[in-house]
C-alpha cells in the first residue's frame, strides 16, 4: 500500500499570529514539504491545480513536480488533481510524458473536474458541460498516449489529423491515472470503464457516501472485465493533525480548523471529526481511524493525507510529517499488509506497468535511467 501527502497550496493567514506567508515563501515551503515526505519514508507527493487566490498550487503542476523530481530520488510525484475539463488533452499528454521522462517514471496523475466553478469560463468552457468534458477529453488523452498517430473529432476541441503527441510515454507505458471525485458517480464509472484507479477525496463527506462511491466503482470495474470487484484500484484522501497528547492536538489545531478557507466557520471541529474522516489526536488514534477505513471501502491501494492546509506554519507541517512517517505509517504498512488477501493487487507503479506490458508484448523493454528506480 502507498502512503503519501497531497497539498492544495492555499495561502492562508495563520490565525494564531495573523501572519500570511508570501506566495514565494509558500511555493518554496511546498518543495521543502515534498523533500521531507521522501525523507520520512512516504511513497507519494501530490499537488493540486488551482488558478485563483488564495491558492498557489501550480496552474501547471508539471513545473512544480519537475523541480521536486530533480531534488528527490524515490518518491512518486502525482497530482490532486489535474483538471481534465479545462486543460487541453494534447497539452496534458505532452507535459506529463515529458515529466515522466524527467522523473524516470516516478509519475502518475489524478484526473478531476475541480471544485472552483469560475475556472470554466476562465478557460472558455461551460461548467454545465463538466461531465461531458471530462469524458471526451480523457478519451482523447487515453488515445494520445497509446496511439502513435491519432485522428480525432469531438465536440469540445478542434479536430486532429495524423497527430503524434511527443515525447512518447517513457518505455511506451503511459503514467497510471486515478480519477478523483467527491460526489460524481459518472467519474467512478469512467474510472471503471478504463480499468484505471478511483480516488475518493474522503475529506468532506461521511463514510456512508464514500462507501457508496467506491462500491459503485468496484462493481463497474468487475462489469467491464478488469478483475474482481475487490481487485479494483482505490485511493482515499484524508486529513490528520497529531500531537502525542490528543488534547494538545485538538487545542492546537482548533483555530486553524475554525478559520480554514474550505470548512471553517461551519460545523464544529468535534462535529466534523465525528461525521467525516478528519482525525485530530494522537498517532495511535490516527492509526486506528485509518485502519477503520478498510471496513467500509475494502482493501485499497493508496492513502494520501492533507497536512499543510489552513495556515499551518512550515515548522508545524514538518513536525507532522515526522510523526506520520516515524510513528504512523510503519504501523499502517504492517497492519494493512497483514490484512490484504494475496489476490488483491498493489498500487501500480511505472515498473509494474512496464512488467505487465512486457508480459503482454516481449518487445517492450525498460529504459535504463541514471536517476531513481523506475
Amino acid at each position: 500500500m502507498q502512503f503519501g501527502i497531497f497539498t492544495v497550496g492555499d495561502v492562508t493567514p495563520d490565525p494564531t499570529t495573523g501572519r500570511t506567508p508570501a506566495e514565494h515563501e509558500r511555493i518554496k515551503a511546498t518543495i521543502e514539504i515534498a523533500k521531507k515526505a521522501e525523507e520520512v519514508g512516504l511513497d507519494v507527493f501530490a499537488t493540486g491545480e488551482h488558478h485563483n487566490p488564495p491558492f498557489v498550487a501550480p496552474a501547471n503542476p508539471p513545473v512544480l513536480l519537475a523541480n521536486i523530481a530533480a531534488r528527490t530520488e524515490r518518491i512518486i510525484l502525482s497530482t490532486s488533481t489535474t483538471l481534465i475539463t479545462t486543460n487541453d488533452p494534447v497539452r496534458i499528454a505532452q507535459d506529463y510524458s515529458y515529466l515522466q521522462h524527467l522523473a524516470d517514471g516516478r509519475v502518475d496523475l489524478m484526473m478531476g473536474r475541480g471544485n472552483t466553478g469560475p475556472v470554466y469560463p476562465w478557460f472558455g468552457k461551460d461548467i454545465r458541460e463538466g461531465i461531458n468534458l471530462a469524458i471526451e477529453n480523457y478519451h482523447l488523452l487515453h488515445r494520445l498516449w497509446r496511439e502513435d498517430v491519432v485522428d480525432w473529432e469531438g465536440t469540445f476541441r478542434t479536430p486532429l489529423q495524423g497527430f503524434t503527441s511527443t515525447p512518447r510515454p517513457l518505455d511506451g507505458v503511459p503514467p497510471f491515472v486515478w480519477h478523483g471525485s467527491i460526489r460524481s458517480p459518472e467519474i467512478a464509472e469512467q474510472a471503471a470503464y478504463y480499468g484505471d484507479g478511483f480516488f475518493a477525496n474522503h475529506i468532506f463527506w461521511p463514510a456512508s457516501h464514500t462507501q457508496r462511491m467506491v462500491g459503485l466503482y468496484r462493481r463497474r470495474f468487475e462489469h467491464y472485465g478488469h478483475g474482481t470487484a475487490d481487485q479494483a484500484i482505490v485511493g482515499l484522501g484524508g486529513q490528520v493533525f497529531m500531537r502525542h497528547n490528543s488534547q494538545d492536538a485538538v487545542r492546537e489545531f482548533r483555530p486553524y480548523f475554525d478559520n480554514a478557507p474550505v470548512y471553517g466557520h461551519g460545523p464544529s471541529l468535534e462535529d466534523f471529526m465525528r461525521e467525516t474522516p478528519l482525525t485530530v489526536g494522537s498517532p495511535q488514534q490516527v492509526i486506528e481511524r485509518t485502519l477503520g477505513f478498510r471496513e467500509y471501502v475494502g482493501d485499497y491501494q493508496r492513502q494520501l493525507f492533507l497536512m499543510d492546509h489552513a495556515g499551518l506554519p512550515l515548522k508545524t507541517v514538518l513536525e507532522q510529517l515526522d510523526l506520520l512517517g516515524g510513528e504512523v505509517v510503519p504501523v499502517l504498512r504492517r497492519e494493512f499488509a497483514a490484512l490484504k488477501p494475496a489476490h488483491v493487487p498493489d498500487a501500480p507503479t511505472h515498473a509494474s506497468l512496464v512488467e505487465k506490458a512486457r508480459s503482454e508484448d516481449p518487445s517492450v523493454e525498460l529504459v535504463e535511467t541514471t536517476g531513481a528506480p523506475a
